[in-house]
């Protein structure tokens, strides 16, 4: 903040000169999330004004919706950070269990769209409970390895019984169909056991034998079948299977280096399906170019870094609960990018799953933000035991030093 001298003038020099009031949380992860919505927000309109035109009438139908998302993610945000993390452990199993009841409940009463019965309809926003469901995972799992955490390390059973949870969440999610979220939960569980320090080999059977049930689950299923032989050469049936993909990459040759500029995308304008939801960073690709793909990209990776880093710290400082839980949601949000980017730029097969704090949809971006407060509120607690408990902080990293020369 400015600084007040005695003749009542603010003094820009210090203001830049000397270092910032200590702070108990992390200001550059609230920025990043901050600009990562508004970028969003931004993005949004510009790719679903036609769309909304046609459906509606109203250019900023969605524009205003997702505007709308956006405050009361804000508002979740301002809620969740004063949860402490004690609270999210003790009630880690419930919300599991209320997960599961929601993945039930929209196999009878979803709402189906382009074949998948993914959504609760609730009036101002449609809930998608797969999204609940990765977060309630992940804050079980962290809960779990806090509470089994030597039996994780030195046996089977302890590895096996968070396997069974994530089986119980795959049939589920499998019927309503939705491949996408299961394969986010798998990947970050299974980071979330390396972390933990889960054996080698365990890690090996479990990733081989996904391996060969998502093949039998693409081979058994033609619409995945599909999607596959399309991504290998959309150009093969460039308006039939491979058509969504073709109008995407077609998006990031027309960005060339500084893009269309703002609103300027062609690809929106009714070519490619989904534009403003899982193809949005087409539209941006197209409109910003590559400087602004790096841009919005370095954004992403540097919250992703955020979450290891206080991850890192929390472990450091014995908070084991904090550090599983933000390296959880550091590595789900950097794997879902990757996928969402992947799919956009034909690098992986067609998932619909969104971009982090960017793509449309209330529920999405109300657990995302979710996520990001939790961040928060680890950085926070982790500061806070620095603060009082700096004698311990100090064993604590002299111990991980000493463990690493040793090793």
């Amino acid at each position: 903040m400015l600084r007040q001298t005695k003749d009542g003038m603010f003094s820009l020099s210090e203001w830049f000169t000397k270092p910032a009031t200590p702070c108990l949380y992390d200001r550059q992860l609230v920025w990043i999330a901050f600009a990562l919505m508004v970028i969003g927000l931004v993005i949004v309109t510009s790719a679903s004004m036609p769309i909304a035109t046609r459906l509606t009438e109203m250019p900023f139908y969605f524009a205003a919706r997702h505007a709308f998302f956006l405050v009361c993610s804000l508002v979740i945000i301002g809620v969740v950070v004063q949860v402490p993390l004690a609270r999210w452990q003790q009630f880690s199993v419930p919300m599991l269990l209320l997960s599961i009841v929601l993945l039930l409940v929209v196999l009878g009463v979803g709402r189906s769209v382009n074949g998948a019965s993914r959504w609760i309809p609730l009036g101002i926003f449609n809930l998608q409970p797969a999204e609940v469901a990765k977060l309630s995972l992940f804050i079980f799992l962290s809960g779990y390895l806090v509470r089994q955490y030597s039996q994780v390390r030195a046996s089977f059973l302890g590895f096996a019984k968070p396997l069974a949870v994530l089986v119980l969440l795959a049939a589920l999610l499998l019927q309503q169909p939705d491949l996408g979220t299961f394969v986010v939960m798998f990947v970050t569980t299974v980071g979330m056991l390396f972390i933990a320090g889960a054996q080698l080999w365990q890690f090996l059977a479990m990733i081989a034998l996904a391996v060969f049930g998502i093949v039998i689950l693409i081979v058994f299923e033609p619409y995945r079948m599909r999607r596959v032989t399309s991504f290998l050469d959309p150009w093969e049936d460039p308006f039939g299977s491979g058509y969504q993909l073709t109008q995407s990459l077609m998006a990031f040759g027309r960005g060339d280096w500084f893009g269309q500029g703002l609103g300027n995308s062609i690809q929106k304008l009714e070519y490619l399906p989904e534009a403003h939801t899982d193809f949005v960073f087409a539209v941006l690709a197209e409109e910003l170019g590559l400087v602004g793909v790096a841009i919005v990209l370095l954004l992403i990776f540097a919250l992703v870094f955020k979450a290891l880093d206080i991850g890192r710290k929390s472990l450091q400082s014995e908070l084991l609960f904090g550090g599983f839980l933000a390296f959880g949601i550091g590595i789900w949000f950097a794997f879902q990018t990757l996928v969402n980017v992947g799919a956009a730029a034909g690098i992986v097969p067609t998932k619909g799953l969104t971009l982090p704090l960017i793509s449309y949809g209330g529920s999405s971006l109300f657990i995302m933000a979710t996520a990001v407060a939790i961040l928060i509120r680890i950085d926070h607690e982790q500061r806070l035991h620095v603060k009082y408990h700096p004698v311990e902080q100090e064993e604590s990293e002299n111990s991980t030093e000493t463990n690493n020369d040793e090793k």
